[in-house]
This record gives C-alpha cells, sequence and structure tokens, in this order.
C-alpha cells in the first residue's frame, strides 16, 4: 500500500476476526517502532509481546474493562525505560521517553495498516497491574498497549478527521491564514 493510503486506512479497530496473524508481521510490526527517533539514540523503547489467552484477558482488564483487546490475536505492550536517557538529559528524559514511545507507536500502527492488520492504541489503563501482568520493574513506564488482529469489518471504525484549516496557525497562535512575506531590501 501506497503511504498516503496507509495514512487514510489508519483507524482504530476494536473488533477482530479470529482469522490468526502470523509470528513475521507482528515481528515486521516490532521493526517498525525500532525506525523511530530517539533522542541522543538513546533506545529507551522497549515491546513485550503477549500472545497467550488468559494474559490478554487479564490486560483486557487492567485497561479498565476494554474487552475487545482479549480478542486480538496479540497485544504488544510498549513500554520505557529512561535510565540512560535521565543520565544524559535529566528531567527532560520522560518528556523524550513519551514523544519517542509515541513516534514508535504511530509507526507500529501504520505498519500494521499497511499489513492489512487492524489494532487500536490503548492509553487508559492501570500502569500498575499492567506491570504485574507483564513482569515489568518499577522503573519502567508503561506507554500504551496496542492489540494486533485482522479488522473483523475493516474500514467500519472510520472517523471524518478535522479540516487541516481547524488545526493549522501560521506564525502565532490564531493566525488561520498566511501572510504574504515581506520582500528583503537589497
Amino acid at each position: 500500500m501506497d503511504y498516503d493510503n496507509v495514512l487514510k486506512e489508519r483507524r482504530c479497530t476494536r473488533v477482530f476476526s479470529t482469522k490468526k496473524v502470523s509470528f513475521d508481521k507482528i515481528i515486521e510490526i516490532c521493526e517498525s517502532a525500532r525506525m523511530a527517533p530517539m533522542a541522543g539514540n538513546i533506545y529507551t523503547l522497549k515491546l513485550v509481546l503477549v500472545s497467550e489467552k488468559a494474559k490478554k484477558q487479564e490486560l483486557a482488564e487492567a485497561a479498565l474493562g476494554q474487552e475487545f483487546i482479549a480478542d486480538a490475536n496479540h497485544v504488544l505492550v510498549v513500554c520505557s525505560d529512561t535510565s540512560e536517557l535521565k543520565r544524559s538529559y535529566g528531567s527532560r528524559a520522560e518528556i523524550y521517553a513519551r514523544q519517542q514511545a509515541g513516534a514508535a507507536i504511530e509507526n507500529m500502527f501504520l505498519k500494521a495498516v499497511d499489513l492489512g492488520l487492524g489494532t487500536c492504541w490503548i492509553g487508559a489503563f492501570d500502569e500498575n497491574a499492567v506491570k504485574r501482568i507483564i513482569n515489568a520493574p518499577d522503573t519502567v513506564q508503561i506507554e500504551a498497549m496496542l492489540p494486533v488482529s485482522y479488522a473483523a469489518s475493516p474500514g467500519k471504525e472510520a472517523k471524518k478527521k478535522p479540516d487541516l484549516k481547524m488545526i493549522l496557525h501560521f506564525e502565532k497562535w490564531g493566525q488561520k491564514v498566511m501572510k504574504k512575506p515581506k520582500e528583503a531590501v537589497p
């Protein structure tokens, strides 16, 4: 699929089919996360792949009862370990870790679409419960979960996106029209 179509087809999937996703496709999605920009080229990103039915059910419960998570073939739990990043960037490490996790998640999301798969960016969850389920140390932050599977009905979850004019400002907040640049005087 070409890039513009991947962007247009990207949507959150909450109803999954029972068709099995090959492990190779999951690895491709994980590889796409590695391509995200990382502050100082320090990889804070860690992924935990959960495929066991009981653990997926526990993750669904930890995600405040979002039961559809358990229906996916796999769940990728996206984590950040900021210990090394803190040595280089101090208090900014937490911000950078969140930014790079977001970039990696979007890469994974788009790769899933490219591979004909569905996923959903899960940000609502009990972090301590997720840590317990995947046995993550206290020093790790849980950034998101991505249930990955084939969509039961591809395209049904699409929501209209805002027009660009609703989100774009020029030169300063609130300026919705681009002013012609002044000519430089020689």
